[in-house]
């Protein structure tokens, strides 16, 4: 079974191409390739949480670090979160650089 991506689990419409996509250009979750392949997704899109700038509910999220508390909370987080067990790349698995916009494993 395919794994979900977040942009098809929340019907976003943010991914290239999507119906949203105009609006603010497609989200980092699903052109952005700095953690493809983490928790098994494509681009992004199993780890948004780690990408700065993703668009959740079509509103752009800030830096990596002020994404946090909101993300660790999100049902999509959780799912993958549960699927990958051990496994799984989370927040407690980064590093984050010094002004905290983005992550290093």
């Amino acid at each position: 079974m395919a794994k979900v991506n977040c942009w098809e689990f929340r019907k976003c419409g943010m991914e290239r191409g999507g119906k949203n996509a105009g609006f603010l250009g497609a989200c980092p979750a699903a052109t952005g390739n700095g953690t493809n392949g983490i928790n098994g997704g494509q681009g992004n899109g199993r780890s948004c949480w780690l990408e700065k700038g993703t668009l959740c509910d079509l509103i752009i999220e800030g830096t990596y670090a002020s994404k946090e508390k909101v993300c660790s909370s999100c049902t999509f987080y959780k799912l993958v979160e549960q699927e990958e067990g051990k496994s799984f790349v989370g927040y407690s698995q980064r590093n984050v650089d010094s002004d905290k916009s983005s992550i290093s494993f």
